[in-house]
């Protein structure tokens, strides 16, 4: 018995002193590719489970409410308008600092809108906090921001 509890406490010890296991980093990586998905799938509303009900979103200095407020006055009747909604250059890191987990996407978006075709490119990066609730990893604030491409010359 007392190696059985010597084997579970180094085992604790060890999983305190070395972070958490690879897998929540993998989730977390999970539900921001989910969200990432649905968005340049052009339906934003596939993601509403990927965030908490009390959610935060901010955008480009804007407060833009709970997830489900943003899907409703933003982002969902923006998607309506794209053609087209890419990535490239995309880049994620995740601090897990448990229960949280903290992120940084890194990416370049392009917009295509429907009518006119006219094309928007810039880049950007988002910062998030993802909470591990009832075993599940869920994003309870969000903040994007973007800046135009430099000018080639």
């Amino acid at each position: 018995m007392k190696i059985l509890r010597s084997l579970l406490l180094l085992s604790a010890l060890t999983a305190a002193a070395f972070g958490a296991p690879p897998a929540d980093e993998a989730a977390v990586k999970s539900v921001l590719a989910a969200y990432n998905h649905a968005l340049t799938s052009l339906d934003a509303a596939t993601a509403k489970d990927l965030f908490t009900a009390d959610s935060a979103i901010f955008e480009s200095g804007g407060v833009e409410g709970t997830y489900a407020h943003y899907l409703e006055h933003h982002i969902g009747p923006e998607l309506a308008e794209f053609a087209e909604f890419s990535f490239r250059d995309y880049t994620a890191e995740v601090r897990l600092e448990l229960p949280l987990a903290l992120t940084t996407e890194s990416y370049i978006y392009k917009i295509v809108l429907k009518e006119g075709g006219k094309v928007f490119e810039k880049r950007a990066v988002t910062t998030s906090v993802l909470k591990k609730i009832n075993g599940e990893w869920k994003i309870i604030q969000t903040h994007t921001s973007s800046r135009a491409l430099p000018k080639k010359t």
